[in-house]
């Protein structure tokens, strides 16, 4: 968590293997990319697979493999079927929520024609007959390469001068595989799992909880899943974690996979987490997400502001297994098959073939060098490295200001353990340099900014040298809550009510249980957390979301108290408390000394909008920074706290 108590110099006091897979990328020879475009449908088809599009409007209507003429759910009039690229968009300062908008195209082109790659677009205009539409050009294009298990997505947004005004809360790319053969899900090695049909969410099979997406499952198809609960915030991953997902059908064998080789147009950093598969069946690749932080990342485009960006791509692997008498061993070859592919699809990028200018190649971007260390002028007389920091580029901007960043690209690694740094495939453009260091309080930046530029042959490799985080202490640390690591994992999480459990997740990530913020008041059904410096243990005695409590249909503030002894106590010298904050939902934060129900020594404004406890989150690139005339909490941690 990284609350702790300093003292500073300052008049003042503030307490605060049998595997045999069909069409991989092969050897041997394979026939070549072949395209046929009839008057409303484009067909695209390697011998491995044959992909079906509508035209002019670049939405997918069929995937045939492995003898399944469409692994995709058929989409029947204006059904959110099949798969398609989309938005969620809405007029700047209208104060609704938004409308979900599936990008059609309304041109389409043939970019590249052989037999080794066929790659199309499908554009779009914007202009002002279409004032219902978001005001985006927008060029979606698919690619598919001989000799390849799969095809590529990508898409290029524009919003040019003309353009009015627009806010995006989300844009990515979805698919909707058949649900009557794909049942088996898996995110990653310990989440994956069978899954519910989409009738089993509904009543009478379904009973919907405290939000639409939480439903308890009381009379599924599958029995073995009676009495969990379906959430789809409860498959989420971090944007570094997120390469690959999908479903697994039985018969025939056979896996669908979305594979995300970067996350350097995602919106957020590596730390945003964003849906990933989910109960439908349904695969996303998110690029623009609100989730977990709120309207503090919705994108805000200006009425004559220009902007470009290209999302992806993405490759959708296609694999499948000739043995089908042990499901169980079939999925795990399946699934290892998949993360190979993910392996070499992320040695691969940037990708050489994607056609347009507006997709960078190895050659057109750049790289910087360094090395960050640590000075803490209260434990060391020299430099520390710096273990492992996670270190950055975003668009320029105030330390941490990353993680709210959405208009630009992000370009992120680690450090080894000597503080050593190499950030490759930079697309060209100004940039500040971003670190943290997980234990360590605080978010660094480098104060020159960066300037990747190309030239006729080779773009900039930049060396910084060496590079010093002086850690933001205002004095000696009395005492600490937690870690500063942008996780709240080491605090107490409660076993979940035995009536919405969700079998993934009783030993491993527990707080993506749904209703944990229930069982505070279980917990404390009359008086708050007491916390004793000490003497208490942050990971049993520290809830890990400040929540409020439910008596009947009411909800009532919490307080919690932190109670500790100055023992000696320095006359004329002031004490600092920082306190970081996850995420929130139209909450306010009230810190005072000595007396419960004095007078705030301080208090924020209502902020924040994430909805994050309800989204099962225990951690998060976001953490909200407040500042006061005579003291500033500083964000270095990231805590599930929910203030009401």
């Amino acid at each position: 968590m990284g609350m702790l108590l300093e003292r500073f110099q300052v008049p003042m006091l503030f307490v605060s293997v049998l595997c045999i897979f069909i069409a991989t990328a092969v050897s041997f020879e394979t026939q070549r990319v072949t395209l046929d475009v009839q008057d409303s449908l484009v067909v695209m088809d390697n011998g491995i697979l044959q992909l079906t599009l509508s035209k002019p409007q670049g939405r997918i209507i069929a995937i045939k493999y492995n003898g399944i003429d469409n692994l995709l759910k058929l989409s029947r009039g204006g059904d959110n079927l099949g798969g398609y690229w989309d938005v969620v968009w809405n007029y700047p300062g209208s104060g609704h929520i938004g409308v979900l908008e599936i990008l059609e195209g309304t041109e389409f082109k043939i970019i590249v024609e052989t037999e080794n790659q066929v790659e199309v677009s499908f554009k779009r205009y914007w202009n002002a007959s279409l004032q219902n539409t978001a005001h985006l050009n927008t060029d979606i294009r698919y690619i598919m390469l001989r000799g390849v298990s799969g095809f590529y997505t990508y898409s290029i947004f524009e919003h040019e001068k003309s353009c009015p005004a627009i806010d995006i809360s989300e844009a990515r790319v979805a698919f909707k595989p058949n649900g009557d053969r794909f049942h088996y899900m898996v995110i990653s090695d310990n989440k994956k799992k069978e899954m519910p049909a989409e009738i089993d969410r509904q009543q009478p099979r379904g009973e919907q909880l405290a939000y639409k997406e939480a439903v308890l499952l009381t009379d599924p198809i599958e029995t073995e899943l009676k009495g969990e609960v379906d959430d789809k915030y409860q498959y989420s991953l971090d944007h570094k974690n997120n390469r690959v997902h999908g479903w697994i059908s039985d018969n025939p064998s056979t896996g669908f996979w979305i594979i995300t080789p970067s996350y350097e147009s995602k919106t957020g950093g590596p730390l945003k987490q964003d849906l990933t598969s989910h109960t439908g069946p349904t695969s996303l690749a998110v690029f623009i997400g609100d989730h977990y932080v709120g309207s503090d990342i919705h994108f805000s485009l200006q009425d004559g502001e220009y902007w470009k960006k290209t999302l992806g791509p993405v490759f959708i692997y296609l694999n499948s297994n000739s043995n089908q008498n042990h499901s169980g061993s079939a999925r795990d070859h399946l699934w290892d098959n998949a993360k190979a592919q993910m392996q070499k699809e992320v040695d691969r990028w940037p990708y050489e073939f994607p056609a347009s200018e507006e997709f960078l190649k190895s050659n057109q971007r750049g790289s910087v060098t360094g090395r960050l260390s640590i000075y803490d002028r209260y434990s060391n007389t020299s430099d520390k490295l710096a273990d492992f920091p996670y270190v950055g580029l975003a668009l320029p901007g105030k330390p941490g200001s990353w993680q709210a960043e959405y208009k630009g690209y992000q370009f992120w690694t680690r450090a080894d353990a000597n503080g050593y740094f190499t950030i490759n495939n930079i697309i060209p453009g100004n940039y500040s340099l971003y670190a943290w260091v997980p234990g360590i309080v605080g978010d660094f930046m480098h104060n020159v900014a960066i300037s990747i530029t190309t030239g006729k042959i080779l773009c900039s490799k930049i060396d910084l040298g060496a590079l010093t985080f002086e850690h933001p202490r205002a004095g000696p640390t009395l005492w600490e809550i937690g870690v500063p690591d942008r996780s709240a994992a080491e605090f107490f999480i409660p076993d979940t009510n035995p009536k919405y459990v969700n079998k993934l997740y009783i030993k491993d990530e527990k707080y993506r249980q749904y209703g944990l913020w229930e069982r505070y008041t279980d917990l404390y059904p009359k008086d708050d957390l007491v916390y004793k410096v000490g003497t208490s243990n942050y990971k049993k005695d520290w809830f890990y979301a400040h929540v409020t409590r439910k008596v009947g249909e009411e909800y009532y503030t919490t307080t919690w108290q932190i109670k500790f002894n100055l023992n000696n106590a320095q006359k004329n010298s002031s004490y600092m408390l920082r306190v970081a904050i996850a995420t929130s939902h139209m909450s306010r934060l009230e810190v005072r000394v000595n007396d419960p129900n004095g007078k705030a020594h301080f208090r924020t404004n209502v902020f924040g909008g994430g909805n994050g406890i309800t989204e099962d989150r225990h951690n998060s690139s976001w953490s909200k920074q407040h500042e006061h005339g005579w003291t500033k909490n500083v964000a270095s941690d990231s805590v599930s706290v929910s203030f009401f």
